[in-house]
């Protein structure tokens, strides 16, 4: 069963608990533990009338404090229904017989909170904020010490049949017995979690913010961070997935290292489990234990799924501050109806979770939209924190197109152990993997918004790659301790894809509807004059108005892109779209392929067209092919080349853009001329001659849809190794590039695809053949600086041998 391509969503609520959940325990196939704050141990059996549900079978009662850690007895002689160990804040370890709900043993030995069980045999093995592992056989203690010299947070057994442990002194130790045979040193604060990958190794999540992959050899294989807090939990699961819980209120999943998918839960998450059929477990500060599925007939019914999200944005809302107030406080919409008092005048007000302001026009007696307003450094009642560490500053640093934000933390204050900002620079740099180049340009920009103007430059920094000092204006360069490196090149290779995700849903709607009224009054209606004999045929191609409400649930579903996880479309959703592009004349559809090129992006959606291109006819393949014939239209070009763009976002598309590769390469030499030819959109052979006009302003927004659609294609088949639509895509791009007098995105994406191709493709000799050394050495001097430096990227890799 595949299900790391698809997004968890919410099936279902196991309520019980009175504070928070603590624990999570999967008991084979027996059902669910899970422990809480409010010092119960509940055991969770499956409905047998419904198989998402869950019922508590068992609340086992006997701690007189928070529950936390908690392993599965398998059944056995002793215990014929399986049994549960449970650890607690008040210092006990207890055994539970799950056929009875009866506690068997109550293990007392531990000074301070029990933080860990796990099984060695028949033996329970319990770790403590005490410092020592403990072994227990039949009730009784057979073998303690101390295995730390600081709290111990987590005890885990491996399949080799050692442990190994986790501990507020950042380490994690590895166990024969009491002998101690290895120490993984790397977490800069508390490993708070452990976990286990089968013939890998082992998981770590730390209060550090980060979660890591180690060999048993104690070597670092991963680290995955993205979590902003402490990370309470990792587990894995035989598909490869890793699932992760948080301070920061999130589950995240986790694929070769990266976050594929973030769970946002109304309060901490302190566990998450994997069920071995895929679905996710998680524990919360709310009290409630969530249950996540890929499957379809899994999925909680609407009803749940609102009263979730509702409970979801009562908690943003309660948390949420806006210029230092509680988005709570703030007057809703209807404060607006007041006039204001004088031109200019500001106010704050509350729109679902966000907080707007509105200037009051007077001129026009109304109140205009300014836009959202967010917290600054100094309206937060705390500092911003940064992979579970506060820091004075979190600045949000924007590196090159199409790239993730990157954040670059800084503390200034004495009492914080303030940083030089070169050294602060050169650690983010070396942990971003950015040229080193970039160091003064870091500090500058670290100054400038720290509010630091007077700095001494500092001339003692030595590059940790090449030994060479820091350059200093007006000093001679010292290259002589310099050795040979790697060039860095500063926008390539491209990394991932665009996407084009924005789109005025009510101008779409509206233009539909004048299309459709067109339609109404006239069956025979085109804008151009021409009707297709099998267009003259139909006698109404209109709308009807169960269509028409479907298509504004349709829209209505898309606008909400915060329940993309959760909401679903319906096959006959995406069949009324199929049935317009095929049925309604071309001047027509374009407003059409705007929603699907938003229904692309919506993973129901997108699983749902695909399945269609499949059992039918690939209508999206003909669609295609018929608005590229000339005379196209600009309208249909930008948005089927926009809707292609999207179909790299979902990986279920890959086979269908690989086997549509070489037709697609046809229709881009169609686009090119017929971008060339109907530059302007309008008759006459004589536009041939305004080359530069048809990448001027024109046509810009087709030309950089057009660009893109090339980068994204340039980094899928590197990654696919299709050398042959790789040089395709370069000769498409070189053109591009070539042109005098195109709009800035347009050439620098076109560039960013050609230096992509030369350093991780297969075409660099092609290139090189087709003499883009000088097309680089003419986008260099390009007043725009992204163009010139990936001209210089270009140029630097034509040097290389």
């Amino acid at each position: 069963m595949e299900i790391d391509s698809a997004q968890y969503q919410l099936s279902f609520e196991l309520r019980g608990h009175e504070d928070d959940v603590r624990g999570i325990c999967i008991c084979g196939n027996a059902g669910i533990a899970t422990s809480s704050r409010d010092r119960t141990v509940r055991f969770w059996t499956l409905d047998p009338s419904d198989k998402r549900k869950y019922d508590a079978m068992k609340v086992l009662l006997g701690h007189t404090s928070f529950v936390g850690p908690l392993v599965w007895i398998a059944p056995n002689e002793e215990f014929p229904e399986g049994g549960i160990v449970s650890g607690g804040m008040d210092t006990l370890v207890m055994v539970w017989d799950l056929k009875t709900g009866e506690r068997v043993h109550t293990l007392k030995g531990h000074q301070l909170q029990v933080t860990g069980v796990a099984l060695d045999g028949s033996d329970v093995v319990s770790s403590s904020v005490d410092c020592t592992l403990r072994r227990w056989r039949k009730g009784k203690a057979v073998e303690f010490w101390e295995a730390h010299k600081a709290p111990i947070q987590a005890v885990v057994k491996l399949p080799s049949n050692e442990l190994i442990t986790g501990s507020s002194d950042m380490t994690i130790k590895l166990w024969r017995g009491q002998n101690c045979v290895r120490t993984f040193v790397g977490h800069t604060d508390t490993v708070r979690g452990l976990g286990v990958i089968p013939d890998l190794g082992v998981l770590s999540a730390s209060h550090d913010g980060s979660i890591r992959l180690w060999a048993l050899t104690g070597e670092t294989l991963m680290e995955m961070v993205g979590h902003t807090s402490i990370v309470y939990s990792v587990d894995s699961h035989a598909s490869g997935l890793i699932v992760s819980g948080s301070e920061d209120c999130f589950a995240k999943i986790w694929k070769d290292g990266v976050c594929v998918q973030s769970i946002e839960h109304p309060g901490s998450v302190w566990d998450a489990k994997f069920l071995e059929n895929g679905d996710v477990v998680t524990a919360c500060s709310d009290g409630v234990v969530r249950i996540w599925t890929v499957q379809h007939d899994r999925i909680a019914n609407s009803v749940e799924l609102d009263s979730y999200f509702s409970r979801l944005s009562e908690f943003k809302i309660s948390r949420k501050r806006v210029g230092g107030l509680k988005l709570e406080n703030l007057p809703g919409l209807e404060a607006l109806q007041v006039p204001g008092t004088s031109d200019g005048q500001t106010m704050v007000v509350r729109e679902g979770d966000n907080g707007m302001a509105y200037s009051w026009n007077l001129g026009e007696q109304k109140w205009d939209k300014i836009g959202e307003v967010v917290d600054g450094p100094d309206d937060s009642m705390t500092r911003p924190v940064l992979d579970g560490i506060q820091y004075d500053y979190v600045f949000d640093v924007d590196i090159g197109d199409g790239e993730p934000i990157r954040k670059l933390p800084y503390n200034r204050s004495a009492e914080l152990f303030p940083e030089n900002p070169y050294s602060t620079a050169d650690k983010w740099l070396l942990k971003e993997n950015l040229p080193l180049s970039y160091r003064q340009q870091v500090v500058e920009f670290i100054l400038q918004n720290s509010g630091q103007k007077n700095f001494a430059l500092d001339t003692s920094y030595c590059d940790p790659y090449t030994g060479a000092n820091a350059y200093v204006p007006g000093e001679s360069s010292n290259l002589s301790a310099a050795v040979p490196v790697k060039p860095s090149f500063k926008h390539i290779p491209k990394k991932g894809m665009l996407f084009f995700d924005s789109a005025q849903f009510d101008g779409i709607l509206k233009k539909i509807s004048e299309f459709n009224n067109a339609l109404v009054s006239d069956p025979d209606f085109l804008n151009d004059g021409s009707v297709n004999n099998h267009l003259k045929e139909k006698k109404n191609l209109s709308l009807t108005e169960v269509e028409i409400s479907r298509l504004v649930a349709v829209v209505k579903i898309l606008k909400e892109t915060s329940r993309y996880h959760s909401s679903t479309l319906a096959d006959a959703d995406i069949a009324l779209m199929l049935k317009l592009l095929k049925s309604w004349p071309l001047t027509m559809v374009f407003p059409v392929i705007d929603i699907l090129r938003m229904i692309i992006l919506h993973p129901d959606g997108a699983i749902r067209l695909l399945k269609l291109l499949e059992d039918e006819n690939d209508i999206l393949m003909d669609m295609i092919k018929k608005i590229t014939q000339s005379p196209p239209l600009a309208a249909n070009l930008l948005t089927s080349i926009r809707a292609v763009c999207n179909l790299f976002k979902d990986s279920c598309y890959n086979n269908w853009l690989l086997t549509h590769r070489s037709e697609w390469c046809i229709l881009m030499t169609t686009i090119k001329f017929a971008l060339l030819i109907h530059s302007s959109f309008e008759e006459g052979p004589e536009i041939l001659d305004a080359f530069s006009n048809c990448y001027s302003s024109a046509n810009k927004n087709v030309l950089l849809s057009y660009s893109t659609l090339l980068l994204n294609y340039a980094v899928f088949l590197i990654e696919k190794k299709d050398q042959e639509g790789q040089s395709h895509v370069l000769s498409a791009v070189l053109e591009i590039a070539e042109g005098e007098n195109l709009d800035v995105d347009s050439k620098y994406r076109a560039l960013v695809a050609i230096g992509t191709l030369m350093l991780e493709g297969s075409v660099k000799k092609v290139a090189l053949d087709f003499d883009v050394e000088s097309i680089a050495k003419a986008a260099k001097v390009s007043k725009e600086a992204k163009v010139a430096e990936v001209a210089a990227d270009i140029e630097l890799l034509t040097k290389q041998n």
